[in-house]
């Protein structure tokens, strides 16, 4: 597993699964200190994947050194190996909810107008209620303010952003900071005529 940890410091290190699914994994042995929603890679073999942080295992606790990943490309198998059908991972982070909004899979075109610098354009890994994932080599650093277009089935959804989480060689994850009523009326419209077992 490789990738940046929550002080900023590129890690490499060896790991071992714990359990599988389609949608992601469970490791252990973990000794970077990672963030939750953090972006690392995981490579299996010949094969790489992208996979978000779910939740870490508290230290002094059981579930040290362990964390939970979701693939970000679930239609790309990392593990050579049949897996059951995904289910709902009930785990519950030790301080309470992890988010406040359930994250869609979805790959939907976004504009992306940065304060300083030419206009970005890319694909969403994820989208909810309250922001969403956007892929990008070259990743705009945390704490930038961003104005940013969804195109959500033709309509065009304008937000106020922040990116909270960023991650050279996978993208940008953004924080919706301001949505007008109508807009939101139109994300929630899609996001609710999305299948359900998109919802994470």
């Amino acid at each position: 597993m490789f990738g940046t940890d929550a002080d900023g410091q590129i890690f490499t290190e060896s790991v071992t699964t714990v359990d599988l699914s389609q949608d992601g994994a469970q490791v252990a042995g973990v000794k970077a200190n990672l963030k939750l929603d953090e972006i690392v890679g995981v490579t299996y073999n010949q094969k790489k994947g992208h996979f978000k942080v779910q939740w870490v295992g508290k230290p002094g606790t059981p579930s040290a050194g362990r964390v939970g990943l979701r693939n970000l490309s679930p239609n790309k198998p990392l593990w050579e190996l049949t897996l059951p059908e995904v289910k709902v991972d009930e785990y519950r982070w030790q301080s309470g909810e992890r988010r406040r909004h359930f994250r869609h899979k979805c790959a939907i075109s976004i504009e992306l107008h940065p304060k300083e610098g030419a206009v970005i354009w890319g694909k969403s890994g994820d989208l909810s209620l309250g922001g969403f994932f956007l892929e990008m080599a070259i990743p705009l650093p945390e704490g930038s303010k961003v104005k940013a277009c969804l195109w959500l089935n033709g309509a065009k959804v304008w937000t106020e952003g922040q990116v909270v989480s960023s991650t050279p060689g996978f993208g940008i994850g953004v924080q919706f900071i301001d949505v007008a009523e109508s807009d939101m009326l139109t994300l929630k419209r899609f996001l609710n005529d999305l299948p359900k077992d998109y919802a994470r």
